[in-house]
């Protein structure tokens, strides 16, 4: 009997086109778990202010990120999806879904059922767990499957940002470049409102996080915390690359206003910037392609931030993508599960 393996990422707009950006940020920012507030204020907010105001902008930004072949994130997850399919052979049926837009969750899923599997692998591909990333992405798993007579069972992979193999691959990445060049090392997570973080460690009946030494470590009461998972994933990274104590920062990006979580990724740039620091090297360990969010905000923004006050250097060391280790460490996953 056959495994199906469901990789789930964010989603990619089917263009870069004004019109197909409206469409994927109008499904994206419509999800309750995204934007959590009242159903009617949230309603009036995304499709009367948010997406009229923003998708001629990110239109353009998509664009300078597009290639012949579309979008990055889907490329490089079509890659993950077929390199994995060969590694795992003949036994498993590898597909991939994308929470928003296409291909859809639902037409991945179908493809599986097809095949009259015995079992169903669900890997949302995010290392550390947020409601507002893995959950959404099993909540929309769930419903799919409730739609089906006799479903298959199903075993749900909710983080792996403590799995060797995920960390082995960043290590990977990293060993192209010479660490001794650069003067600081920047691990810029994609950032989150607080309220997320608050909302995320009551619903798993866990203290709350009190955005200090609480993500010093990880434990029973934080196990669910995305703060808590950042933090550990870089100490796993710093001691495996033997980065000194005072040469790198956690941070978070992507912020849309004061009370998400800090410190800013952009601002870190600035003031190490100003500080002296030279060279940078920046990795983004939440993202496990290259999207919009490394190739542009940090690989065009941040580097012209750093150049604008004092650095000379800010490079982005590139996600996982398709890398063979990285592959391997999925292959890893699926079968311990």
């Amino acid at each position: 009997m056959k495994t199906g393996v469901l990789l789930i990422n964010l989603g990619t707009p089917d263009s870069p086109s004004t019109a197909d950006v409206r469409k994927y940020l109008t499904e994206f920012l419509n999800d309750p778990r995204v934007i959590d507030i009242n159903p009617i204020a949230r309603f009036f907010l995304v499709n009367a202010i948010i997406v009229p105001f923003r998708a001629s902008r990110s239109a353009k930004l998509y664009q300078q990120i597009w290639t012949e072949k579309g979008s990055p994130l889907l490329i490089h997850g079509q890659s993950v999806k077929e390199k994995l399919q060969n590694a795992l052979g003949d036994n498993y049926i590898v597909e991939l879904g994308m929470r928003y837009q296409s291909p859809s969750i639902d037409s991945a899923l179908s493809d599986i059922r097809k095949q009259n599997v015995s079992k169903i692998i669900v890997l949302p591909l995010y290392p550390q767990y947020a409601s507002s990333s893995t959950e959404s992405s099993i909540d929309k798993t769930k419903d799919v499957l409730g739609k089906w007579d006799g479903a298959p069972p199903v075993k749900i992979i909710t983080k792996f940002y403590d799995v060797p193999g995920y960390i082995d691959s960043i290590v990977a990445i990293a060993g192209q470049y010479n660490l001794n060049e650069y003067d600081h090392f920047l691990f810029s997570y994609h950032g989150l409102p607080e309220r997320h973080i608050i909302k995320d460690s009551a619903h798993f009946g866990t203290n709350t996080c009190a955005f200090g030494s609480c993500c010093d470590s990880v434990n029973a009461n934080n196990q669910f915390c995305y703060r808590a998972a950042c933090f550990e994933t870089t100490r796993q990274l710093v001691k495996r690359l033997n980065i000194p104590q005072d040469k790198y920062t956690t941070a978070f990006q992507s912020r849309l206003d004061d009370k998400w979580l800090k410190p800013y990724s952009d601002k870190v740039v600035e003031e190490k910037a100003r500080q002296g620091v030279k060279r940078m090297l920046v990795f983004s360990p939440a993202f496990v392609a290259d999207c919009l969010e490394t190739i542009y905000e940090i690989g065009v923004e941040y580097n012209e931030i750093f150049h604008e006050h004092g650095g000379e250097k800010l490079q982005l060391v590139e996600s996982l993508n398709s890398h063979p280790v990285w592959i391997q460490a999925l292959k890893q996953m699926v079968l311990e599960n």
